[in-house]
């Protein structure tokens, strides 16, 4: 029998559009086809077929028009607003449906101002935000340009421009004679450091504000709005879940305080900091920072205009709240696969995180025609939509510490969308057992840029290997599930970047002139998420590839070896890789074994069991229970970011951080190898555990 759906509705109107009846009845349609046709439990490749088939660009646009009538920040009655209407397109799917509230310390403006003061005392007032005025439907204005967690503070001072705020940038002006000390810093971002890098090294050398501007050629009069804190999750409650009535430390312990910088900050446009540079005198500007920088730009200073800073913020405690749709597996209900998205943004959010979030809501419509054609999943299907994830991973973060225990046996992937669409061009990012099913899946779904090609045909051109990143940083809802709880994890997005990344201009009507008119883009994405969800659902015998994992941490431990001297010993890692090479390929060998077994009993099936349950168990042989030295929340041992952000290593975190603290003076010879040896050794005993766990043996 055929199970009615109820219509695609305007969540806003509550009436269904020409084109999503039109849709819906097709849908109709189809269902009543296969339900002719495949009377018996819905097969994996007949589940895939109808997933890619009710595809609709229109329904996706229909969503993210309704998503992006209002800002929503994080912990603001609009944020509200856009979890009821999540909740309420989940329910009317008859997706069974929950939440998880957490109280958390978020961070929110006051008053800023900045002006310049010149030698022959004249005073600009200069723009802190962009100068058409933003407003919903209601005429609620989109938050004031900030950075959260920047403590208030004023100051009058000089101006020093420091290029990116790298540590070489310092050294560059030191070397001309140019000190920052009691100055205010102005930073344009980019080169790969974060805005809270960017302030903790200008804390560190002197400064007593900072000003950050993207430095685009377009949209130069957009102010990008971001956190400033260290580290994810609620700071309040580090390493444990912000639960009502649970433990929660005060605003000054050591834990909290120094999780939030010690100079204020703000964010510049590119227009206004052009402004802010031309007044500026002294020593000309470094050769090797031109290449770059516009004509405009000559000198760094320090002055000689003088600079008048002021920001006042507050931080308080909100009520944040992750939803969740669960779709019930029916022979391995307790392993569960997971799709995630932020839903709050900084302001209408149209590119972060609305086009994801679009996705998710379009993912639950076409598993809900899944389900009503009669396919249920091997394994439980889990849809997460994250709060608060702008203000450092909260949402997600705290849940993950909170089911941590559970997570562990029962998680078989993350898979994340945060900007499902930014612009041209697929990016992948990936633990590596999943290389090969990312692959496999862009053979599946159509280019939205070349017609009659495959996502993969194009993608690939450059070698596939070299298109799939690695989850070190910490820039998405993926980093506690990977670098704190050791799920294995994907991330999907189009286009690299964009001009209006968090911005005023992060709107509707930016999306359909300039990131995805036609929507084909958000099409693809969501073919992909879809197509990685079904086969991590359905498939028998799990779909990971441990190879490619030791394929990478060989290349990993080459790399390493470029940078060290002889002092230090690579022979533990050289024979924990070989040792989990061997275990991978064995590992292999029995997957392909299991596959040709057509017969199904019992024994067939625990012997799939056990091996996918050695598959999930082993990424978790990368997580260590000290973490890393001096910051314990990061467990990955392979996955991570390094303290120093400027270092060379983007894997092996530990030893990254032992490299650079090794080259402080306060450390001797003995000392920096000791280190440095030491966590080698470390990594390499997690390697060895993971091995260890593929192989399901008792050494």
């Amino acid at each position: 029998m055929v199970r009615i759906i109820p219509l695609p509705t305007n969540t806003i109107t509550g009436k269904p559009s020409p084109l999503e009846t039109f849709v819906a009845i097709l849908v109709l349609c189809i269902l009543g086809f296969y339900t002719l046709y495949y009377p018996y439990p819905v097969s994996t490749s007949t589940a895939i077929d109808l997933f890619l088939s009710s595809a609709s660009n229109s329904t996706i646009s229909s969503y993210l028009r309704s998503l992006t009538l209002h800002p929503h920040l994080a912990g603001t009655k609009l944020a509200a607003d856009t979890t009821r209407l999540v909740i309420n397109h989940f329910r009317s799917l008859n997706l069974p449906t929950h939440t998880t509230t957490y109280t958390t310390l978020l961070s929110y403006p006051l008053h800023s101002s900045v002006s310049l003061h010149f030698p022959n005392g004249s005073v600009l007032n200069l723009p802190l935000t962009e100068p058409v005025h933003f407003s919903d439907q209601t005429g609620q204005p989109v938050v004031q340009p900030y950075h959260a967690y920047s403590p208030s503070g004023s100051a009058y001072a000089r101006a020093v421009f420091v290029n990116y705020g790298r540590e070489r940038d310092y050294r560059a002006l030191r070397a001309q004679g140019v000190h920052v000390n009691g100055c205010v810093v102005v930073v344009r971002k980019g080169d790969g450091l974060g805005r809270g890098a960017v302030v903790e090294k200008a804390e560190e050398n002197g400064a007593v504000a900072v000003l950050v501007y993207g430095d685009g050629d377009t949209w130069r009069d957009g102010f990008e709005r971001g956190h400033v804190m260290r580290g994810v999750g609620d700071p309040l409650s580090p390493g444990w879940a912000g639960v009502d009535g649970g433990e929660t430390l005060g605003l000054d312990d050591s834990e909290v305080s120094k999780r939030f910088p010690k100079i204020p900050s703000l964010p510049l446009s590119a227009e206004v900091a052009e402004i802010v540079l031309g007044s500026l005198g002294g020593a000309p500007v470094p050769l090797e920072w031109r290449g770059t920088l516009g004509s405009k730009v000559r000198h760094v200073g320090p002055g000689p205009t003088m600079l008048n800073f002021s920001y006042q913020g507050e931080k308080k405690v909100a009520t944040i709240q992750n939803v969740f749709a669960v779709i019930k597996g029916c022979e391995e209900p307790d392993r569960y696969v997971l799709l995630g998205n932020h839903r709050d943004a900084w302001t209408f959010g149209a590119v972060d995180p609305s086009s994801g979030t679009a996705a998710l809501l379009d993912i639950a419509r076409r598993f809900s025609i899944l389900l009503g054609s009669g396919w249920t999943p091997r394994r439980s299907i889990i849809l997460c939509s994250w709060d608060a994830e702008e203000f450092g991973m909260i949402g997600s973060t705290e849940w993950v510490e909170q089911n941590l225990i559970n997570l562990s046996p029962k998680a078989v992937a993350y898979l994340n969308v945060d900007c499902a669409v930014q612009g041209p061009g697929l990016f992948v990012g990936s633990t590596p057992q999943l290389d090969n099913l990312i692959v496999e899946v862009t053979k599946k779904v159509k280019d939205p840029d070349s017609e009659g090609a495959s996502i993969y045909e194009n993608w690939a051109v450059t070698g596939e290997d070299y298109n799939i990143q690695r989850l070190s940083a910490v820039d998405s809802d993926f980093a506690p599930f990977v670098q704190h709880a050791g799920v294995p994890s994907i991330d999907v997005y189009y286009g690299r970047d964009f001009p209006v990344y968090h911005t005023a201009y992060d709107s509707y009507n930016w999306m359909t002139e300039y990131g995805d008119p036609f929507f084909q883009r958000h099409v693809a994405v969501t073919g992909i998420w879809g197509l990685l969800a079904l086969h991590l659902a359905d498939d028998s015998i799990l779909p990971f590839n441990y190879i490619s994992y030791a394929n990478q941490l060989l290349f990993y431990k080459n790399k390493l070896s470029n940078l060290l001297d002889q002092q230090v010993s690579l022979h533990p890692l050289t024979m924990s890789i070989q040792e989990f090479a061997s275990a991978a390929k064995q590992v292999d060998d029995e997957s392909k074994q299991l596959r040709l077994q057509e017969t199904a009993g019992d024994i067939v099936d625990m012997r799939k069991r056990a091996l996918n349950d050695r598959l999930i168990l082993a990424e978790k042989g990368f997580i260590d229970a000290d973490g890393l030295h001096g910051r314990k929340w990061f467990k990955h041992l392979v996955f991570g970011p390094p303290r120093d952000q400027e270092s060379k290593l983007d894997f092996f975190p530990g030893i990254a951080d032992s490299i650079t603290q090794g080259s402080s003076k306060a450390t001797s010879e003995r000392e920096r190898v000791a280190a440095i040896q030491h966590e080698i050794w470390r990594v390499a005993r997690a390697i060895q555990t993971a091995a260890s766990a593929l192989k399901g043996e008792f050494t």
